[in-house]
């Protein structure tokens, strides 16, 4: 097998979470353009339409849509159990869904939306995992892929609350702990923690806020912010062949941000 044939993904099926935009659609671009059929799962049926006819154009496999509301732990336990009836088998499972929205001191901090975040950032990962990760473990082949953050390593100067790194920290934890347990039956887990993308929940927020972009620019290494099609290789290589040796890795992808 050369180098090229080991990131090669005919025959594979892919299930990406929040892949109707966003590091999520450039993620499952990545995969399908590489031959892998692709199952997107979003909360947004029009946006996950979009997509499908963005991806179409490169991605010759079937692309087929789950919508579906992740930060409700019963939502994502029905989406898991659809896939696995409609969709069986899921060779690549990559969870891509989370994010903060809300910035609110820790002691200002509600219950009810610390539970939220957790529920956006990890319950939903650990279900997914659960049901159709731990499908993988009777074939003893899969792949599963975590999007965590930069933030599960440092805390952020700007945000407040600490839900958000707590939980992606979280995240990278069970990353290792599931690829320990799942080593011995040819699944790897392994997690990307990236950095600040040009997303377009970013590009709004920039917009709102254009001094933020040089402040954050400044403390990059690189001196710019990631575009989203730079994770989609990673998201490859992570989900082919060409990984078949590397398990419980969290791997940084943020321009060098952490170096400073």
């Amino acid at each position: 097998m050369t180098v090229w044939d080991s990131l090669k993904l005919d025959g594979c099926r892919a299930l990406v979470t929040g892949g109707s935009r966003g590091l999520g659609l450039e993620m499952a671009r990545a995969l399908g353009e590489a031959g892998a059929e692709l199952v997107l799962v979003g909360r947004d049926a029009a946006q996950l339409e979009t997509a499908r006819a963005d991806l179409a154009a490169t991605c010759a496999a079937p692309i087929s849509l789950l919508p579906a509301d992740l930060n409700d732990p019963a939502a994502a336990e029905g989406m898991c159990q659809r896939a696995l009836a409609e969709f069986d088998p899921v060779d690549i499972l990559v969870n891509n869904v989370g994010g903060r929205r809300i910035n609110v001191p820790t002691e200002e901090l509600t219950l009810s939306d610390w539970q939220r975040i957790v529920d956006l950032n990890l319950t939903q990962a650990f279900l997914c995992t659960r049901l159709i990760g731990g499908a993988m473990l009777k074939r003893r082949r899969g792949r599963v892929i975590n999007v965590a953050s930069i933030s599960a390593l440092v805390a952020g100067k700007q945000m407040r609350g600490r839900a958000y790194e707590t939980t992606k920290a979280a995240l990278a934890m069970f990353t290792k702990c599931v690829a320990a347990d799942w080593a011995p039956y040819g699944v790897t887990v392994n997690a990307i923690a990236p950095g600040t993308f040009l997303t377009d929940a970013n590009r709004r927020w920039i917009r709102e806020r254009p001094e933020l972009r040089e402040e954050i620019e400044g403390t990059i290494p690189m001196g710019r912010l990631g575009e989203p099609r730079e994770i989609g290789a990673l998201a490859l290589y992570l989900a082919s062949d060409a990984s078949s040796y590397m398990t419980g890795s969290l791997v940084v992808i943020d321009g060098g941000r952490l170096l400073w």
